[in-house]
Parts: structure tokens; sequence; C-alpha cells
């Protein structure tokens, strides 16, 4: 199932979430006392796409070949736990600790046509113009939520805030580097991120659909070792992550 079908099903799930909910406005509020507690909780689960934002330095790709190196997402999983505090009826403070799993591809176009040549006194093989990169983040976030007021049995909200963000499979402190299709990156990260969604109340629970960027404020790159051509990692000066995640959330 590719990515588009995934986006398809969570959109039809989330259509189909809402049209029952109108179609029963007419009938009881459900949880109305939900919102006026002081403290929640819940959990969320979710898929989300991971890509780098890129660039290049002088000695690497620009050297006839202009800007080749491509970043390719993959579909990738997320889960998490949420705390909520009310602050007042429109502001709310979160923290919602998670789990990012993540994968995605490096793609050194300008090393495809270079296969069997010798750099450095290093013959390229076939698979060095890609590096697949697996990511698993510790995302440890707060935020401060707006919410608008409740119509029946749905309210909308927007929130932002900042995470510390820590990558389990970053290979930061490894002695490997590209010559051993190893890609390297930052352990300890920070974050800007931002949500909106609608909030569904139903009797026993309340379901949030929602969709968030994350967006890393700080350089991921580690260079490759003294002696690694400048081909992988050091064709670059710096890597940024981006991220959109569509998450379910229960409470």
């Amino acid at each position: 199932m590719n990515q588009k079908s995934y986006i398809l099903i969570i959109v039809c799930l989330l259509s189909f979430s809402l049209n029952a909910q109108f179609r029963g406005k007419s009938k009881t509020e459900n949880l109305l006392g939900f919102d006026h507690q002081e403290f929640s909780w819940g959990y969320s689960l979710g898929v989300n796409f991971f890509t780098f934002k890129l660039h290049p330095n002088e000695n690497g790709l620009n050297n006839g070949y202009g800007f080749t190196v491509v970043s390719d997402p993959k579909l990738g999983f997320s889960a998490g736990l949420m705390g909520r505090w009310r602050l007042n009826d429109n502001f709310d403070f979160r923290v919602e600790p998670g789990l990012h799993f993540v994968q995605r591809d490096l793609i050194f176009r300008h090393l495809e046509d270079r296969i069997g040549q010798e750099i450095n006194g290093y013959t390229i093989k076939a698979s060095d113009s890609i590096r697949n990169i697996k990511s698993t983040y510790l995302d440890i976030p707060a935020f401060i939520n707006f919410h608008g007021n409740r119509y029946y049995n749905t309210r909308p909200y927007i929130q932002t805030g900042v995470s510390w963000m820590v990558n389990l499979q970053s290979n930061e402190k490894k002695t490997d580097d590209n010559l051993q299709e190893v890609f390297r990156t930052k352990t300890h990260n920070f974050t800007w991120q931002t949500e909106v969604g609608i909030e569904i109340y139903f009797k026993k629970f309340k379901l949030t659909p929602s969709v968030k960027g994350i967006f890393f404020f700080n350089n991921e790159w580690v260079a490759d070792n003294e002696g690694t051509p400048d081909v992988w990692a050091n064709s670059l000066k710096a890597i940024y992550s981006r991220a959109v995640i569509f998450s379910l959330k229960f409470e």
C-alpha cells in the first residue's frame, strides 16, 4: 500500500466520524463535564513523513553536477502519551511525549554515473549512490493549546510549542562513516512544532484527528572522517529535518 492510500484511508475515517457527529447533533451532547476537569490524559497513534532540508557546500555537489542530493521520505509510525492541564475556558497546557519511527533515503545522484571510478583511492560502488537513514526520535514537547467554543460534539483547536528530540539511532558517536555506508546525524535536537485538529466527543471518550508540522532548529549534519571522499556528508554543510504527522488522539 502506497503513501497516498494511507492518507486516503485516514481522510475517509475522519469524514465518517465527523459525519456521524453532525448527524447526531440534535441528540444529547456527549461528555459535557469533560473539558472542565483540571487534568486529563490520553494517547495518540499516527503516521509520519520525515524529510531533510539540504544545504550543499562548495566542494561537493557544485563541482559540475549542480545540487543533486535528494531526500526521499518514507512512511513512518508515531505513538505517544498526552497530559492536559486546563488553564481556562480557551487555553490548555499540554505535554505529549512520544516516539517517531522514521525512514528516509538520501540519493546522491552525482554518483550514479561514477560507478567504478576511483576517488581518493576509493572505488565508487552502485550502493554508494543511496543511503538509507533510519531514525527513532524520542520526542518531549510542551504546547500551549488554544481551542474555540464547542459546537455540539466538536471543537477545533490550534497548538504550538517547542520540543527536545533525541535521535536514538543517530550513529553520531560511531567511528564508521559513509565508507562503511553509515550516514551519521546529531543525537540531540530542538524543534518547533505546530498542530491543528478537531476534537470529537463520543459517549465515553474524545477522539482528536490532527495534523502537525515539525521543524528542526539545529543542524543535524555530522562530518565524515578525514580521508573519506567529499561525495557524501562532506558534500553538504547543513541538514535540517522537516516532518508532517497525521495523528488520532484518544482521551
